[in-house]
């Protein structure tokens, strides 16, 4: 296997839940060795949520737990205590990265604010991965995804159609915070090349806002320079001027997207799919302008055509289609998605009772070689090991233990 870009690369994080902890498990997925550092006694507070596939329902296995930690080690540190302190400047030493999403306060508090880290590592990188940013009225304030990257970002308004008398919910667990902590691992690349070439550290900064911002950042842009305000639409077959394009229902209440920008091109090609044949001669639909002129009756005929069959029967007819159509898929269908199989996108990982189980990998692949994550750190799993890497021998380990500083 090919070295991995990041190998070699140290990276300490002191964070937890999901959102900043993600951008660990996607460097770690590219190679880094990345401590994550837990409060010795509490551990990362997320490890107390069962109630999303946790470790009750799968013997141990906790998706809410390796999903954001893959790969990584655990140690755990009571950094209130100056004896554990010691040992997080210790591993700091002779890291690249330090990354965090604990609160201005509590940064300070902790004394794991960029000056006092720059103090024991002056070419380390910093990055701060904050709800709101880290400036302004409202940067000492926590938050989560739902709140600050799905509403507050824009993606609620911008999903909801006007007939709703609610806001739609995120797609699904994390969904933010995934997304927001792959911007923070970009982040993290780009400061490590920054540093590479010029020798500077970076402070890097990351906001859920932010990235919940630039998800929406053409509806943005539109209405800053005097455009509509683009909120959802409606449910629609057809989108007005393109009959194909829009989502389609099939029989057993599956939808499919169409999304032919072009439908002069695909026109014939379609109607072959959907055994209609007769009408590429028919002089409603003979020119592209006809057929944008005419989309509402040719959606109408799609519309019955696509209605007659299920999902599965137009997967099947449209592996030859040529042009751009996708499939309404379910998680699990997400999983179990050919393509993602074909590409290496869905490893094995064998969890910490020695079963097997599958987790989906970040999507940046290097020299055509898939991620192989191992799975997530038990609770401070390896302090003991990390503790003997900075130098600590057997005493010294037994003190810190002593003092509570460790785990």
């Amino acid at each position: 296997m090919p070295a991995r870009p990041m190998s070699g690369v140290r990276v300490v994080e002191v964070a937890q839940f999901t959102y900043v902890p993600v951008s660990g498990a996607v460097l770690a997925d590219w190679g880094a060795d990345v401590i994550k550092v837990e409060h010795a006694v509490s551990g990362d507070a997320q490890r107390g949520l069962r109630n999303l596939g946790g470790s009750e329902s799968m013997g141990g296995f906790a998706p809410l737990m390796e999903h954001p930690n893959r790969s990584k080690r655990g140690i755990g540190l009571s950094l209130e205590k100056p004896e554990a302190l010691d040992v997080l400047y210790d591993i700091v030493r002779n890291s690249d990265v330090f990354v965090t999403n604990f609160l201005p306060d509590a940064r300070t508090r902790l004394k794991i604010d960029v000056e006092h880290i720059r103090a024991i590592n002056p070419n380390i990188i910093y990055v701060r991965g904050s709800a709101l940013g880290v400036r302004g009225p409202e940067a000492g304030k926590g938050g989560y995804d739902s709140p600050s990257f799905w509403c507050r970002g824009g993606s609620a308004f911008g999903a909801t159609p006007p007939s709703m008398n609610a806001a739609l919910n995120q797609p699904g667990p994390a969904w933010g915070d995934t997304i927001g902590g792959m911007n923070i691992a970009g982040g993290i690349a780009a400061a490590l090349f920054a540093r590479e070439k010029t020798g500077e550290p970076s402070i890097v900064d990351v906001s859920l806002l932010a990235s919940g911002a630039w998800a929406n950042a053409l509806a943005v842009d539109v209405a800053l320079n005097g455009g509509p305000i683009m909120g959802g639409t409606e449910p629609r077959t057809a989108s007005p001027g393109n009959p194909l394009t829009g989502m389609y229902a099939t029989a057993d209440g599956r939808f499919i997207n169409l999304c032919m920008l072009q439908p002069g091109r695909y026109w014939a090609d379609f109607c072959d799919h959907i055994d209609r044949r007769d009408l590429v001669k028919d002089p409603q639909y003979a020119t592209a302008e006809q057929l944008m002129r005419n989309w509402e009756p040719a959606a109408q005929i799609i519309a019955d055509a696509l209605g007659r069959e299920t999902l599965a029967f137009w997967i099947e007819k449209f592996e030859t289609l040529e042009g751009q159509w996708g499939a309404v898929q379910n998680a699990l269908e997400v999983g179990n998605d050919v393509q993602l199989r074909a590409n290496g996108y869905i490893a094995t990982v064998v969890d910490n009772d020695g079963v097997e189980r599958e987790l989906l990998t970040s999507p940046v692949q290097f020299d055509e070689t898939p991620a192989a994550p191992g799975r997530a750190p038990q609770f401070a799993e390896h302090t003991d090991e990390i503790l003997k890497e900075i130098g600590a021998d057997e005493g010294r380990i037994i003190d810190l233990k002593i003092a509570g500083a460790v785990t």
